[in-house]
C-alpha cells in the first residue's frame, strides 16, 4: 500500500500552466459547498424567519450527494473525462443559479431546497472527476506532492469562503448566492482540455467496487469528516458552554482550518506516502484530539484538541486519496474518489445529526468514537496483513 501504481502516469505530456488551472479549478469547485452554511441561512431568515432553516438546503444538498455520488459518476465511463465533468459542472452552477433566482424573487423556501437537491446531486460525481484528472496531470511520483497543495487550498477555500459569503450576504443574500455561483462554474473556462482523459473499458478480471480494504478507508474518511463536522457545526454551542458570545465560536473553527492548512504543507513538503505504522499514529492523535475536544475541560485544551485534529486531517486524507487511487479498478476511479468525499459528507451529515437529537457532550464523544474505532480497525487490517 505504500506505492503508488504505474497506470496513473500521464498518457501525454500535459499543456503547460495546465496543473495550475487545475489547482484553481480544484479549489472554485468547493466554493459554494463551503459557502452554503452561511449564505443559505441568510437566505432563509427573510423567508422564513428563522435562519436554521437554510440548513434544510444544505441537508438536501448533502443527502443528494450521497445518492448520486456512485450513479452519476458511473454515467460517465464512456465519455471524456473533462467533457463529463464541465456537464456535470454545469448542471450545478445552473442550480445554485435557479437558487440566486428564486431568493431574488422570494419563492416559496421548498422550490430553494428542490434545486439544492439538484445541485448536491451532481456534486459528488464531480469532485471525483475532478480528482480522477489529477492522475493525467502529474506522475506518480509528484503525486503527494500535488495532493498536499490541493489539501492547502481546500482548507483555503473553506476559510475564505464562508467569510467572504457572510460580507457579501449582508448586503443581498440572493447577490452572495449569485457570485459563489458564478466562482463555483468558473471551472468550466479553467480546466485544461485533455482529451486522453478516459476511463479504460473494464478488464474481464477486475473486481468489484468496494472490498474490505476500500471499505476501511472509506470509514475512516466518514470518520474524519464526523469529527470535524462536529467541531465546525458545534463551535457556536462549544463557545456558549464556556460562557463566552456565539461569535467567539469562530476560535475553535479557526484553530482547525489554520492547523489543517499546515498540514496540507507539511505533506507538499515531505512529498513521501505514510507508512502504515505511521497512519495508525496520525489516526491515534486525532482521537486523542478529539477526545481532548469532548472533555471540554477548557478552552485552551479545546483548541489545543482542534488543533490536533486539524493538524491530521490533510495527511490523513492525502494517504486515503492515493491509497484509494491504487486499490480501485483503472475504470473505477472516478467512482471511487466520488465514494471518498462522500464518506465525508457523511461523516457530517452524522455529526449534524448527533448535534441535532443529542447533547453537544454526546456528539463530541461520538466524534472521538468513530476515531478511535477507525483507528482500531486500521490497526487490526495492519496486523493481519502482516501475519
Amino acid at each position: 500500500m505504500n506505492s503508488i501504481s504505474d497506470d496513473i502516469l500521464p498518457m501525454t505530456p500535459p499543456a503547460r500552466g495546465a496543473l495550475h488551472r487545475w489547482f484553481v479549478s480544484n479549489g472554485l469547485l468547493s466554493t459554494p459547498q463551503a459557502a452554503a452554511p452561511i449564505v443559505f441561512a441568510l437566505v432563509a431568515l427573510p423567508l422564513t424567519g428563522d435562519a436554521k432553516s437554510g440548513a434544510a438546503v444544505v441537508m438536501a444538498l448533502t443527502l443528494a450527494q450521497v445518492l448520486g455520488a456512485v450513479p452519476v459518476a458511473r454515467l460517465g465511463r464512456s465519455y471524456n473525462a473533462v467533457t463529463y465533468l464541465k456537464f456535470l459542472i454545469a448542471i450545478r452552477t445552473l442550480a445554485f443559479a435557479i437558487i440566486a433566482v428564486l431568493a431574488a424573487c422570494q419563492a416559496p423556501f421548498v422550490w430553494m431546497i428542490v434545486a439544492g437537491a439538484a445541485a448536491g446531486f451532481v456534486n459528488g460525481a464531480a469532485s471525483g472527476y475532478m480528482r480522477a484528472l489529477l492522475n493525467y496531470l502529474v506522475e506518480p511520483g509528484r503525486l503527494l506532492k500535488a495532493l498536499g497543495i490541493t489539501a492547502t487550498l481546500n482548507e483555503l477555500t473553506f476559510v475564505i469562503a464562508p467569510v467572504a459569503a457572510s460580507l457579501l450576504g449582508s448586503v443581498s443574500p440572493p447577490f452572495a448566492i449569485g457570485v459563489i455561483t458564478l466562482l463555483g462554474g468558473a471551472p468550466l473556462l479553467l480546466i485544461p482540455r485533455m482529451p486522453h482523459a478516459r476511463a479504460p473499458a473494464p478488464a474481464p478480471t477486475e473486481g468489484g467496487l468496494i472490498t474490505p480494504s476500500i471499505l476501511l478507508w472509506l470509514f475512516c474518511s466518514m470518520a474524519g469528516g464526523a469529527a470535524v463536522g462536529v467541531i465546525e457545526v458545534g463551535a457556536v454551542a462549544l463557545a456558549l458552554d464556556f460562557g463566552f458570545k456565539p461569535e467567539l465560536g469562530i476560535i475553535f473553527t479557526v484553530a482547525l482550518c489554520i492547523a489543517s492548512v499546515c498540514g496540507g504543507v507539511w505533506v507538499s513538503l515531505r512529498n513521501r506516502l505514510a507508512r502504515q505504522g505511521t497512519v495508525i499514529f496520525l489516526l491515534a492523535a486525532a482521537t486523542g484530539g478529539a477526545i481532548l475536544v469532548s472533555l471540554r475541560h477548557s478552552v485552551e485544551l479545546s483548541a489545543l484538541g482542534c488543533i490536533v485534529v486539524g493538524l491530521m486531517i490533510a495527511p490523513l486524507g492525502t494517504y486515503y486519496s492515493v491509497v484509494l487511487d491504487g486499490l480501485a479498478p483503472p475504470s473505477k476511479r472516478s467512482e471511487i474518489f466520488a465514494l471518498l468525499r462522500t464518506a465525508n459528507s457523511v461523516g457530517i451529515i452524522f455529526s449534524s445529526a448527533a448535534l441535532t437529537w443529542t447533547s453537544l457532550p454526546s456528539a463530541l464523544i461520538a466524534g472521538a468514537a468513530l476515531f478511535f474505532i477507525a483507528t482500531l480497525a486500521t490497526a487490526a487490517s495492519v496486523f493481519r496483513s502482516k501475519r
